[in-house]
């Protein structure tokens, strides 16, 4: 099971986080700092303060003596700092992750809540294996095509890992998790019908956890003001404020992370808009159910029952499904 105590990346934030803090109190600049503990780059304060290196505790204990830190602060803060170093021991809880997956598994050690959406896919977190055995292998074949060495990884380990980091949802210190899932995720292209059943059936009793909410964006509803969400994203806090909140930017092919604040903040409006629009989480679960009992088990069938909020509205034969919208 994967640690629930942050990792590495996530420490060297905070580390970074905390040095920028000190150096603004004690009214120091960057060009000053560097000019009285003589070291030959700007660029070195710069890595450590957004977090893009590891730290050596020698120069942060420099830095804390710089800025007048207490004794209690320097402790915990070069505890953090022999954390954020120890890239190799946490590693060793993730044997199977390649780097990719890695860095999501970061990110989730230690979250208090995580908000995700994907324009195209089902959530990594959520995924079945046979439903991301279909997203990794065909990612791959891009990869292979494009001459790019990375197609040429064995699916299973991708699989297995995504399964390692998905224990954490039922873990039991396991964080909120709420996702908006679009419709098309589900629908005819994401893969064959079993494929599709198992992940839908799958759904269903991941949003019946009570750390779990999940909320359906059906595929003709407006979100705010005609507003088309651009890429999938996820938002994940943590339980320690200090730590810094950070947003994770899924591109296809490369991945972007960030505590920058205005961006996140962007991110997080966006998140309430598609919530707002998506079906709530009781209809989200009467329409999963519904969609595992339909004939050719795909979401995109809904044109054959009518309005794309018909699922939620009618009552199955055998009387599970009770809720209307």
């Amino acid at each position: 099971m994967p640690p629930t105590a942050p990792g590495p990346i996530l420490r060297r934030r905070r580390i970074g986080t905390e040095l920028r803090r000190l150096r603004e109190q004690a009214g120091l600049t960057g060009d000053q700092v560097i000019e009285r503990i003589g070291w030959a780059s700007a660029s070195k304060l710069s890595r450590l303060e957004n977090g893009r290196s590891r730290p050596d505790p020698d120069d942060v204990g420099v830095l804390l003596t710089l800025y007048g830190a207490g004794d209690a602060q320097r402790e915990e803060l070069l505890a953090i700092t022999h954390e954020a170093g120890d890239m190799r021991g946490w590693l060793r809880n993730f044997p199977v992750m390649t780097e990719q997956q890695r860095a999501f598994a970061e990110l989730e050690a230690g979250c208090s809540e995580i908000s995700e959406y994907n324009p195209v896919l089902v959530p990594g977190l959520l995924q079945t294996p046979g439903y991301a055995r279909h997203r990794i292998i065909s990612a791959a074949r891009v990869a292979d095509q494009a001459g790019d060495p990375e197609g040429g990884k064995d699916p299973e380990t991708e699989v297995r890992a995504r399964q390692a980091r998905q224990s954490l949802l039922t873990r039991p210190d396991a964080p909120r998790y709420t996702a908006v899932l679009e419709e098309a995720a589900l629908g005819h292209r994401a893969g064959p019908l079993d494929v599709l059943h198992e992940q839908l059936v799958h759904l269903c009793e991941l949003a019946m956890l009570p750390n779990v909410t999940l909320h359906l964006l059906l595929r003709d509803t407006r979100v705010g003001d005609w507003y088309l969400p651009p890429t999938a994203f996820s938002v994940y806090r943590f339980a320690d404020p200090l730590d810094p909140e950070t947003l994770a930017i899924e591109g296809g092919f490369t991945d972007v992370m960030s505590t920058e604040l205005n961006t996140l903040n962007r991110y997080k409006v966006v998140f309430e808009w598609l919530c707002s629009a998506a079906l709530s989480a009781s209809d989200t679960l009467s329409w999963l159910i519904e969609a595992t009992g339909r004939p050719d088990t795909a979401a995109e069938s809904t044109v054959a029952y009518g309005p794309a909020t018909a699922p939620v509205q009618r009552r199955r034969d055998s009387g599970r499904l009770t809720t209307d919208r």
